[in-house]
């Protein structure tokens, strides 16, 4: 078997990798990467996977790859996922999102395979979600309340309309909060862990910066995560949509105060009035109960485990770079 991994340098697309190869080893792993990605995360990899050059926003290149690799399944993972990004670009965001996947479509159409295609849907198109809606079940109205928003649920609906359209194998996921090792220090909890770490090492005053910290989110470990990609795959129903999420909520407050005591830095917490949105999405709190039936799949991490990770990545991080990136 062969798969095609788009995005496989981020966060998400580095850990199905390991997956894959650890849980699969006998299946060959072809990630898509620009000509500037960056390949940290998959330094430790890159001899077992097979890394080849496309710009998904190009038809014609996206076309040429898929064509030469002929992949049983693809996990298109590459986005613009970073959700204040998309208040300053919006266009951008929703042109890399929306057409990139619908590039893949097209190209596999024109080449007449019909790999399993997963589509990492997000939670954020739920947006404004009612009190009496929690915990959120697929069935819920979509709401988005961001640029990035809009641009994911436009590809969830692309994803259902060429799946019934034209019988393509796609699977939707819908993944809540997810976290871990190597995640962006742009995210607030990775960028709340890497902040910790450098007043622990020094390198900082001991203030954390932060921003709205009622908004209430679902965490999940990305390696229960994206081990949820891979049953999509192979235990889910063509066209149809599931959260990926733990089912449990927290606080930004309550999960910044797991992280400090996690750790023996003594802080100040001071507002940022950059890291507050125009509009921000009160509380994202999953349902995952129709993925599980469909796969068997439960969260293997506590949130507490999980932090745990995300600050030790940091602090090897930062031991080996120096001051490193975060900084308020």
């Amino acid at each position: 078997m062969k798969v095609l991994i788009t995005g496989i340098t981020g966060f998400a697309g580095s850990h199905l990798a390991d997956y894959i190869l650890a849980e699969h080893p006998e299946v060959e792993v072809v990630g898509i990467l620009r000509w500037r990605s960056r390949r940290e995360n998959i330094e430790h990899i890159e001899n077992k996977i097979t890394l080849t050059e496309c710009d998904l926003r190009d038809l014609s290149s996206t076309k040429n790859v898929i064509s030469q690799v002929r992949p049983d399944k693809i996990f298109h993972l590459a986005a613009q996922s970073f959700v204040p990004t998309s208040w300053n670009a919006p266009a951008e965001s929703i042109t890399t999102n929306v057409i990139g996947q619908l590039n893949i479509f097209e190209a596999c159409r024109g080449i007449g395979i019909n790999p399993w295609i997963q589509l990492a849907c997000s939670s954020e198109e739920y947006g404004m979600v009612h009190p009496d809606e929690v915990p959120i079940k697929e069935t819920n109205p979509l709401r988005p309340l961001s640029p990035y928003a809009v641009s994911k649920v436009a590809q969830d609906y692309l994803g259902y309309q060429y799946a019934m359209s034209y019988g393509m194998n796609i699977v939707r996921t819908r993944g809540f909060n997810h976290t871990g090792p190597r995640r962006g220090d742009v995210f607030v909890d990775s960028n709340f862990a890497c902040q910790i770490v450098r007043i622990e090492q020094g390198l900082a005053e001991p203030v954390i910066w932060v921003g709205n910290l009622d908004a209430i989110r679902d965490f999940t470990d990305v390696r229960d995560t994206v081990r949820g990609y891979w049953l999509a795959t192979e235990k889910c129903e063509r066209g149809e949509v599931y959260n990926i999420c733990s089912g449990r909520a927290i606080k930004i407050r309550d999960m910044l105060d797991l992280l400090l005591g996690l750790s023996t830095a003594k802080v100040e917490v001071k507002i940022d009035s950059k890291r507050l949105r125009p509009s921000d999405v009160l509380i994202l709190q999953g349902d995952h109960s129709k993925f599980t039936k469909a796969t068997g799949w439960e969260p293997r991490y506590t949130l507490e485990q999980t932090l745990k990770d995300l600050l030790a990545y940091w602090r090897e991080r930062l031991k080996r770079s120096g001051a490193g990136p975060c900084v308020a």
